[in-house]
């Protein structure tokens, strides 16, 4: 069996609480008739990134049914760390019981962050040097009141463990490829609370660039074409991006159709991909194969081909899907927002 590490479970979080972007708009009318997204997620107020990834992790764990103590890696991607000095690996390896033999690492690529722990620990896993470890995307990002961010900057995450190659996994990564430039489309300076972007340049030079560069570079290495994918996943900071980027490379929108919730969810950087393909396993049938490409601001892009297991029928009921995040959603209004976002000071 060809690749380079198998998915044995896999798992997301998504807040329960969301606000619409017409709700934005009420207070900051630039642009809400425009945005590119019905609603976004936000974290209650005993919410951040660690627990958000920790939540995912547990379900990642049950579908993998590994015993914790096993996994000897965990990789968390973000930029949005709840601690500016100390590490977010450390907490949840310690709550969820995984081994204290353990190459904990929390890094940070913007919204690439995610799938570039998820490639991290593969390649462990394929030299050897572990046979269990866990990949996590998670942010509660951040966008400053007013600007366009606000509307689509959204909180989440996913986390995936990897093992050594199985056909009775939920799936296996085939093969990899990575492309970044120094394309400086988005940046946060320590000690600033909001990040800046420089609007439309995030676009071609950025997101559409970068993306195109890793899915081609992907499919030529390995022969693939468009058709030969039942799915495609990109990184999501709205809708339109994708869907513009799906018609770039060929793909249809019934291929991107599973795997695109920004509409519903909104951007939640690091773990939007991920979430994405997570929605995709919670249907997709063995031996279908499916393309995710991420995309992080700086800039850069991770693409992976990856194939359905035997696995999936079985482990996709063990915890809670996608969809069950998404539909379960309570929606507040701008004060509430505020508040719980902490952008106004006093008790939560």
């Amino acid at each position: 069996m060809k690749g380079i590490a198998s998915i044995y479970g896999y798992g997301v979080y998504i807040p329960v609480y969301r606000i619409e972007a017409k709700e934005i708009a009420r207070v900051h009318t630039k642009g809400g008739e425009k945005a590119p997204i019905r609603a976004k997620s936000l974290p209650a107020p005993d919410e951040d990134s660690l627990t958000m990834a920790y939540e995912a992790a547990k379900n990642a764990l049950k579908r993998a049914r590994i015993d914790p103590s096993l996994v000897e890696a965990l990789y968390i991607g973000s930029e949005s760390p709840p601690y500016a000095v100390k590490p977010s690996a450390t907490v949840i390896a310690e709550a969820l019981g995984f081994s204290r033999k353990l190459y904990g690492i929390d890094m940070e690529f913007a919204c690439k962050a995610g799938t570039t722990a998820i490639i991290s620990v593969a390649a462990l896993i394929s030299s050897g040097v572990i046979k269990y470890g866990m990949g996590i995307g998670t942010d509660t990002a951040q966008g400053r009141p007013g600007d366009e961010l606000e509307y689509t900057a959204a909180a989440g995450a996913a986390a995936y463990l990897l093992g050594p190659l199985s056909k009775d996994s939920v799936a296996t990564i085939e093969h990899t490829y990575s492309y970044v430039t120094d394309t400086p489309d988005f940046w946060r300076r320590e000690g600033e609370k909001f990040p800046m972007h420089t609007f439309r340049f995030t676009g071609d030079p950025a997101y559409f660039h970068h993306i195109e560069s890793a899915a081609k570079g992907l499919m030529e290495e390995t022969g693939l074409k468009p058709s030969d994918f039942n799915y495609v996943v990109f990184h999501q900071p709205n809708v339109k991006f994708p869907q513009r980027m799906a018609q770039v490379l060929g793909f249809t929108q019934e291929q991107l159709k599973l795997g695109l919730l920004a509409g519903e969810i909104g951007n939640t950087y690091a773990a939007a991909s991920l979430i994405g393909l997570a929605n995709v396993l919670d249907h997709a049938k063995p031996g279908e194969r499916i393309l995710v490409v991420s995309f992080g601001s700086g800039a850069g892009s991770d693409a992976m081909s990856i194939i359905v297991g035997d696995g999936i029928e079985e482990r996709r009921e063990l915890a809670p899907k996608v969809s069950y995040y998404v539909s379960r959603a309570k929606f507040v209004d701008y004060a509430f927002y505020l508040k719980y976002r902490r952008f106004i000071q006093g008790v939560v």
